[in-house]
């Protein structure tokens, strides 16, 4: 049974900001030594990003500097910012919206009516509630309200590849479902005021967005991609690499420097290993997705794989473009690759494990 991707829909905030007045707005709202005030700008500079779209910012950078309000500068009696339950408080009043901006998109390009929908797929590892943006989203669709959910959390930024798995299954049991699948994340919630060069990397890179799919069985020559194959696999021993744990102040990200050589040194045997049980080669595949977790995991990405320097071009300009949203990522990755792509295509992505997901896309016939 073949089981394709009908419409794919995208979705950001309506303002954004320049990477170089990121970098002042984190000097504005930390207390940093000298040394941390020349290393910060180098780092932000270094990040691969130019530009990030938050649910914070009320007015974007366009001539005259963007704007926020929620961050205020560290003081002595609040150090480290807003209480995680406060950011909690605007992941609640903002993800539903972006979500539903992204699905809108996706049954337009599918041309699937909402009330057709039969399974509704939800991803986010950036917050926490419930009755959530699911919910909202039956609502503000139109969806039925029998429509079953499933919700994928905590994943982090592979957290679509999981949830594309929950899609591809689901449809490939019923012959006449439509499942759609809707990744979203308010990343920049979770900005840290400590100083460590861990936060600092952190919150250089991450982001807000959203990214829709709508996953059915059948043959469509308008659909870009089936789906074929998926893999998974926790690198032993690197538990430690790639954390993503809950603290006071928001959600604590800790990506390991080990990170880069870990890919290096596991990625390309797993990806051979797989590919060679769909009859294909590294080379065979014209298409790479890869979550941009950041340059460095992108250039190791690119080193273990043997890939020529414009196989990433996709990658390196949804960091450029975006920054890093966790799991809609390889999604605004993916739809770059759409009208460019006409053989297999991976979409592979990093996340607390270490972990390895990947899926394997081939063209409509």
């Amino acid at each position: 049974m073949t089981i394709h991707i009908a419409g794919l829909g995208l979705a950001l905030p309506e303002h954004s900001i320049a990477q170089h007045e990121a970098a002042e707005f984190a000097l504005a709202s930390c207390v940093a030594s000298d040394k941390q005030r020349q290393l910060a700008p180098k780092l932000y500079q270094r990040s691969g990003v130019e530009s990030r779209h938050s649910v914070l910012l009320t007015a974007s950078t366009n001539g005259q500097p963007a704007e926020q309000a929620y961050y205020e500068p560290s003081t002595a009696a609040n150090p480290y910012g807003p209480s995680t339950a406060e950011r909690m408080s605007v992941y609640r009043e903002q993800a539903g919206d972006l979500a539903r901006r992204a699905a809108e998109q996706a049954l337009d390009a599918s041309s699937t009516p909402a009330e057709t929908i039969t399974h509704l797929v939800t991803v986010s590892c950036s917050g926490f509630f419930a009755p959530s943006f699911d919910v909202q989203l039956i609502d503000r669709l139109g969806l039925s309200p029998r429509v079953p959910r499933t919700h994928v959390g905590f994943m982090g930024c592979h957290g679509a590849l999981n949830g594309l798995r929950v899609a591809k299954a689901f449809a490939k049991a019923d012959p006449s479902a439509r499942v759609m699948l809707v990744a979203v994340e308010l990343c920049s919630l979770h900005y840290q005021y400590e100083w460590t060069n861990e936060r600092i990397v952190s919150n250089s890179l991450f982001a807000d967005g959203a990214a829709a799919l709508v996953v059915q069985s059948g043959t469509n020559s308008s659909s870009p991609w089936n789906l074929h194959d998926d893999f998974a696999e926790i690198v032993p021993n690197s538990e430690d690499a790639m954390s993503w744990a809950i603290g006071d102040h928001g959600f604590q990200m800790t990506l390991s420097a080990a990170v880069p050589e870990l890919i290096r040194q596991e990625l390309h045997g797993r990806m051979e290993s797989w590919l060679r049980g769909n009859s294909l080669t590294i080379s065979d595949i014209t298409g790479w997705a890869i979550h941009p977790g950041g340059p460095r995991i992108l250039h190791a990405c690119q080193e273990a794989l043997s890939l020529p320097d414009n196989a990433l071009a996709a990658s390196h300009e949804t960091l450029r473009q975006y920054g890093n949203m966790s799991s809609p990522t390889v999604l605004f990755v993916l739809d770059q690759l759409r009208d460019a792509q006409r053989g297999p295509t991976v979409m592979l992505g990093f996340g607390p494990g270490l972990a390895i997901e990947a899926c394997l896309l081939m063209p409509s016939k």
